[in-house]
């Protein structure tokens, strides 16, 4: 399926996305796949996607002019996968994504993850002579999240090697992830930001020094850092959504509980695109205080309300914090947050000021300008010369 026609006449690339989650499965990067591959159709590309299936949803889906096909991969929640799971996907996926390689074919092959998906996107390139283009996000470079991967890395990092050597172009979705390629792999991959299309008219009503959080509680997000942190500015006024849920979020309650701020603490578990633009809509700031980021998709939703972030001084918010101008960048440490909490929470001046930068930023993270960048890769490796 495809929109209109591209402008100016130009030619319309096929596009087979392989990503092993994509919406309402997995998380961040999943929505970024969704979001370029409904991009592409609107701008009278074609895209086909294969990823992984859950029993609760249709093998065969068109969602957005997108063509979804999905294959059992045992996963079983939504919003996390373990290795095994991903090891399934492959296993599972190569036929399907094969066979619609060579019915349908495709111009180019857009692999979100170098792993693991590239591990399917390089063996159905081999096998039909599709080229490749592989979208990094974070954990699937080395480096991005240690805790997570180190021991993954030492398995599979020669074989990544030849992935990332075989693509015909590579990309990444922020300074800092691309930074962590060239190190890896000695890779120049094209930087696209993440964007979002921008809320429309949304009639923010700021409540007066409501935070909010939002992602998976989990240990690269560093969940307990914001209980310990709030917990020193007890004495000031402050509440706090949290939006999502995660292995983390018993511990958040209980300490919580044990500083003695638990009814102050609303857990909102996770919640739909337009009631998590709502909760941002109501928010004044973003606490971020996780151990590691390529550049988290709630962040830019947040730079589009207005909202002042403070967050861990790590590379992958570099693109969307500008430390002392639209929030902070604080060490890993409840004090160093709790500090800058408390000139914010104290200065209404100092949150308009950093709102109003907040906006400004916003203008740079653009669903069109990512779609734009994507758009022309993409052609480029389809043999489109611009």
């Amino acid at each position: 399926m495809a929109g209109s026609p591209p402008a100016g006449g130009a030619h319309r690339v096929k596009v087979l996305v392989l990503c092993y989650e994509y919406p309402p499965v997995g998380g961040g990067g999943g929505r970024v796949a969704a979001q370029v591959a409904t991009g592409l159709v609107a701008r009278g590309h074609e895209v086909r996607v294969q990823t992984s299936g859950m029993r609760h949803l249709p093998a065969h889906e068109d969602r957005d002019g997108v063509r979804i096909e999905r294959a059992e991969s045992f996963r079983k929640k939504e919003d996390t996968c373990s290795v095994p799971e991903m090891a399934l996907y492959l296993a599972t996926s190569f036929l399907p994504a094969l066979k619609l390689a060579r019915e349908w074919k495709p111009d180019v092959i857009h692999a979100h993850f170098a792993v693991p998906t590239g591990v399917l996107a390089a063996s159905v390139s081999a096998l039909t002579r599709i080229p490749y283009v592989l979208t990094a996000h974070l954990g699937d470079v080395p480096g991005g999240v240690p805790e997570q991967t180190s021991h993954l890395f030492k398995i599979v990092d020669p074989f990544a090697r030849i992935l990332w050597k075989r693509a015909a172009a590579t990309t990444a979705v922020s300074s800092y992830v691309g930074a962590l390629a060239r190190a890896a792999y000695a890779a120049d991959p094209h930087v696209i930001l993440n964007g979002i299309a921008a809320p429309a008219n949304t009639g923010d009503q700021k409540i007066a020094n409501k935070l909010l959080m939002v992602g998976r509680l989990s240990v690269q997000k560093n969940p307990l850092l914001a209980i310990e942190s709030l917990a020193l500015v007890r004495d000031l006024p402050w509440t706090l959504d949290v939006i999502g849920d995660g292995p983390l979020r018993a511990q958040m309650e209980e300490l919580a509980r044990q500083k003695g701020i638990a009814d102050r603490i609303t857990f909102r578990g996770w919640l739909d695109a337009r009631d998590v633009h709502a909760a941002m809509a109501e928010s004044e700031l973003l606490f971020i205080p996780s151990l590691h980021e390529g550049l988290p998709m709630a962040a830019i939703e947040a730079l589009h309300h207005g909202l002042v972030i403070v967050g861990s001084n790590i590379g992958g918010l570099a693109d969307v914090l500008s430390d002392d101008e639209n929030g902070f960048m604080c060490p890993l440490e409840a004090p160093a947050f709790a500090e800058k909490l408390q000139l914010l929470l104290t200065s209404p001046e100092l949150k308009t000021r950093m709102a109003l930068h907040s906006h400004k930023l916003a203008a740079s993270f653009g669903v069109d300008r990512s779609v734009d960048g994507y758009e022309k890769v993409l052609r480029a490796v389809a043999g489109e010369k611009e």
